[in-house]
C-alpha cells in the first residue's frame, strides 16, 4: 500500500510487542491494517530487553504473576493466547532459545530475531508500517453516513497526513524508559474518550537512598548476592546488586512493584540460614574467631566490613566466645531481617514497566475494546496490568495484542 491510502480497517498506534502482534493477527483476518510508530524503527524496547536476548515469555504463566486493581482481568487474554502458542511461533521461525532459572525463556542469539519474526508476520499478512509518525489529533466520526468510526491527523516524516479507520488500537506503551519511546500519549487518548486512569508509578525499578546507606552502596557498588526481600506481605528470593545510587538486581526490581514511598523493605542476607542458630553454634565451635571472620564464610568480605561498621564496630576485635547470647540474638535478627527505608526509586528513566494505567473496568477483558467507545482498543503496558520480572510483561503483550487483533 502507498502513502496515498488514507482509509484502513485498523490503525495500530505503536510498533512495539503488543502493537505488532495485534497488527498481524488482525491482518490475518483480512483486515487492512496500518501501524504508526513515533520512533525511527520498530520494536526498540524488545531490542533492549533481557540484555539484548529478550526474555520473551515464561513457561509458568499464571494470573498471579500480574498486578492490577482487577486481578481477574488478565485471565481471558492469557487463556486465549498462552505461552505455549508463542513458543510454537518462535520455533516455527527457527529461533533458538534457552531456559534460564525461574522458567524464563530467552533467545540464544539476539532479541533482533523476535523483532524480525514480528515484522515477517506483519509483512506476510499485508500490514503496512510507518515509522517517524507523530499523532496530532484523533476524533470519533460523527457523520451518520460515514462508513468510518475514526479520523486522525498526523505528521509522517514532517508531512501532514489525514487517515480514517474503523478501529484504533492504542499500543503506545507507558512512561517507562522514555529514551526507547515511552510516553503518556495512550493515557491522554484514554482520557479524551472518557476512560478512567489508575494512578501510575515506575515499576521493576532500582531503589535509591539519601541517608547513610547511600555512601555504603557507593562503596559496595558492583557487589551482588542472593537475598530474600520482603515488603507489604510479598517476598522474592533472587540476586541483589549494590549500585552507586542504591540497590538493584532481580529481587529488588520485583519488590519495587509492591513498595510505596515511606515503606521499609526487609532483606534477609542469609536466606535459608537461621542466623541466630548459626552464630550460637559458631560460638561453640569457633570460640576464638572474630564475628567478621565467621560471617566471611557466607558473605563477601566488603559487605561484612560495612556491616561491622554499622552493627558491631565496638566489638570488631572481640572473640565470638565473648559475645553474649543476647547480643548474638540481636545480630542474628539483623542478618535475617535488615530493615531499610529507600528514599525513592530511580523513576521512569530506568524502570522496566509502569504500574497502573488505563482502568481495566472500562475495558472488555474478552476483546480489549473500550466498553463505552466502540472501535477503540487498548493493549499492552498502557493498561493497568503489570507482570512480574521474567517474561510476563512480554506474554501480556502477546496475549492482549492477539485478543484485540481478533476483534479490531
Amino acid at each position: 500500500m502507498s502513502d496515498a491510502t488514507t482509509d484502513f480497517d485498523v490503525i495500530v498506534l505503536g510498533a512495539g510487542a503488543s502493537g505488532l502482534f495485534c497488527a498481524f493477527t488482525a491482518a490475518q483476518r483480512g483486515r487492512r491494517v496500518l501501524v504508526l510508530e513515533r520512533a525511527n524503527k520498530i520494536g526498540k524496547k524488545i531490542l533492549m530487553s533481557g540484555g539484548g536476548r529478550c526474555n520473551f515469555t515464561n513457561q509458568l504463566v499464571e494470573p498471579g504473576n500480574f498486578l492490577s486493581r482487577n486481578p481477574h482481568f488478565c485471565k481471558s487474554a492469557l487463556k486465549r493466547y498462552n505461552q505455549w502458542q508463542f513458543i510454537a511461533l518462535v520455533e516455527q521461525h527457527g529461533i533458538a532459545y534457552e531456559e534460564r532459572k525461574h522458567s524464563q525463556l530467552f533467545c540464544k542469539d539476539s532479541a533482533k530475531q523476535i523483532v524480525a519474526m514480528l515484522e515477517d508476520e506483519c509483512i506476510s499478512a499485508g500490514v503496512e508500517i510507518r515509522t517517524q509518525c507523530e499523532l496530532q489529533r484523533l476524533q470519533a466520526v460523527t457523520e451518520a453516513d460515514s462508513n468510518l468510526r475514526y479520523r486522525m491527523e498526523l505528521l509522517h516524516n514532517g508531512r501532514a497526513q489525514r487517515l480514517g479507520c474503523n478501529s484504533v488500537v492504542v499500543a503506545t506503551g507507558a512512561l517507562s524508559v522514555p529514551t526507547l519511546g515511552g510516553s503518556g500519549m495512550g493515557y491522554e487518548l484514554a482520557e479524551q474518550f472518557g476512560l478512567r486512569l489508575v494512578p501510575r508509578q515506575a515499576g521493576l525499578v532500582p531503589f535509591m537512598f539519601s541517608d547513610a546507606m547511600k555512601p555504603l552502596c557507593e562503596r559496595l557498588s558492583g557487589l551482588a548476592l542472593d537475598i530474600e526481600v520482603s515488603c507489604n506481605g510479598q517476598s522474592f528470593s533472587e540476586a541483589m546488586l549494590f549500585t552507586h545510587r542504591g540497590i538493584s538486581g532481580p529481587a529488588i526490581l520485583q519488590i519495587s512493584n509492591y513498595w510505596a514511598p515511606g515503606d521499609e523493605i526487609c532483606i534477609d542476607l542469609l536466606p535459608g540460614i537461621n542466623a541466630l542458630d548459626w552464630l550460637l553454634q559458631a560460638k561453640q565451635t569457633q570460640p576464638r574467631s572474630r564475628l567478621k571472620t565467621c560471617l566471611g564464610q557466607h558473605l563477601a568480605k566488603g559487605l561484612v566490613g560495612e556491616l561491622q561498621q554499622l552493627w558491631w564496630a565496638q566489638e570488631e576485635d572481640t572473640a565470638l566466645a565473648e559475645f553474649s547470647d543476647r547480643r548474638l540474638t540481636e545480630l542474628g535478627q539483623r542478618l535475617n531481617a535488615w530493615r531499610l527505608k529507600p528514599s525513592a526509586t530511580e523513576g521512569y528513566r530506568t524502570a522496566e514497566v509502569t504500574l497502573g494505567g488505563v482502568d481495566t473496568d472500562d475495558i472488555s477483558s474478552k476483546t480489549m475494546e473500550a466498553k463505552q467507545q466502540p472501535g477503540l482498543f487498548f493493549i499492552g503496558e498502557v493498561l493497568d496490568v503489570t507482570g512480574h520480572l521474567g517474561g510476563f510483561n512480554f506474554q501480556w503483550a502477546w496475549s492482549s495484542g492477539h485478543t484485540a487483533g481478533l476483534f479490531a
